[in-house]
C-alpha cells in the first residue's frame, strides 16, 4: 500500500475499530476526490468516522446537524445589509469549509438537501444572484439513517448520484465491540488524532491518482459492467455514463492506494459495490442500495468476464 495512505488508514484503525474494509473505502473515495456519503443506523460510528477522516488528512472542518427546520440559507449564508452603507454583504454559511459534515442529512426536508447539489457538483453556491467560490479541497461527508426511520426524508436520485461512494458499517464483531466497550473514549481519542497529511499532500495524492493509467482493455471492462447493469432484469434502470465515470475514478484511487500507477480489474471490482449500489433501483425497491441491489452487482462481477 502507498506509504502515506498506508500510516494514515492504520491510525483510522484505533479509532474505529473493527472496520478496516470500510475505511480503506472512505480514504480512496476522498483521495478520488468524491463526496462520501455513511448509512447505518445510529450509534454505529458513522459520525465518529467523518470527523477521524477530516482528522487525519488535516483539513478544516465543519459539522451540520440537519433537522427538519433547517433551511438553505442555515447552510450557504445570507447576504445582509451593512448598518454603516447599507450595502449587501455576504455572509457565508457553514458549507464553506474544506470538510463539511452533514450530519443525518435525510432529517432535512428535501429544499435543504437540494441546496447542497450546485455546492457538491460545482465547488460553488449562488446566493442572491451571485457567485462564491468554496474552498480547495472541498468535500461533503454525509450520514443518513435508514429509510425507514421515523422523521427522515429520503434522499433523490439526483443527489445520490452526487456521491462518489456510499458505505455501510453495521455492528462490530464481537472483538471490537468489547475493545470498544473497555478502551478509551471516542472523542477524547479524536482530540488527539494528529493530522497525517495536510491540504498540499492530499492535493498531490489526488492528482496523481488522475494520472493512473487505464488501459483500453479496462475501460472495456468497466463498459461491460455498465451494459449488463442495463440489461439485468431485477434492476429499474441501469447504471449512467456519470456512473461509469465515477466508476474509473474510483479504481484509479484503489490503484494508487495500492501503490500501483497503473489500475487493474481488482481495483474495479473492489469499488464496485460503494460505487454502484446507491445509483441503482432493484424492481420493487426504493433507491439506496437494498439487497437486491446488491446480490445484483455482486451477480454482475460473476458473469462479466475479465
Amino acid at each position: 500500500m502507498n506509504h502515506e495512505l498506508g500510516e494514515l488508514v492504520a491510525q483510522l484503525d484505533g479509532v474505529l475499530v473493527g472496520k478496516h474494509a470500510q475505511l480503506e473505502l472512505a480514504v480512496c473515495c476522498l483521495v478520488a476526490g468524491g463526496h462520501l456519503l455513511i448509512e447505518d443506523l445510529p450509534g454505529v460510528g458513522k459520525t465518529t468516522m467523518a470527523q477521524a477522516l477530516a482528522h487525519g488528512f488535516g483539513l478544516g472542518f465543519t459539522r451540520v446537524q440537519f433537522t427538519a427546520d433547517l433551511l438553505p440559507a442555515d447552510l450557504l449564508g445570507v447576504s445582509m445589509p451593512e448598518r454603516e452603507t447599507g450595502a449587501f454583504r455576504f455572509h457565508p454559511g457553514p458549507v464553506f469549509t474544506q470538510v463539511l459534515l452533514a450530519d443525518e442529512i435525510n432529517r432535512a426536508p428535501p429544499k435543504t438537501q437540494s441546496a447542497l447539489l450546485e455546492a457538491m457538483e460545482e465547488r460553488q453556491v449562488s446566493v442572491d444572484g451571485r457567485t462564491h467560490g468554496l474552498p480547495e479541497p472541498f468535500f461533503v461527508i454525509a450520514t443518513q439513517n435508514p429509510h425507514d426511520q421515523r422523521g427522515t426524508y429520503p434522499l433523490p436520485e439526483s443527489q445520490l448520484d452526487r456521491f462518489l461512494m456510499c458505505l455501510s458499517l453495521g455492528y462490530p464483531d464481537a472483538a471490537s465491540e468489547r475493545a470498544l466497550l473497555l478502551g478509551e473514549d471516542r472523542r477524547e481519542l479524536l482530540r488527539r488524532l494528529p493530522a497525517r497529511l495536510d491540504r498540499d499532500a492530499l492535493l498531490r495524492l489526488q492528482l496523481q491518482a488522475q494520472r493512473v493509467h487505464a488501459a483500453p482493455a479496462l475501460a472495456d471492462y468497466v463498459q461491460r459492467l455498465l451494459a449488463a447493469s442495463r440489461e439485468a432484469r431485477g434492476l429499474a434502470a441501469g447504471l449512467s455514463p456519470r456512473a461509469g465515470l465515477a466508476l474509473l475514478r474510483a479504481a484509479r484511487a484503489h490503484a494508487l492506494m495500492q501503490g500501483r500507477d497503473y489500475c487493474a480489474p481488482q481495483d474495479v471490482q473492489q469499488v464496485l459495490h460503494a460505487v454502484a449500489a446507491h445509483r441503482l433501483v432493484a424492481v420493487g425497491e426504493q433507491a439506496g442500495g437494498g439487497a437486491q441491489v446488491r446480490a445484483q452487482l455482486q451477480d454482475m462481477l460473476q458473469r462479466v468476464s475479465l
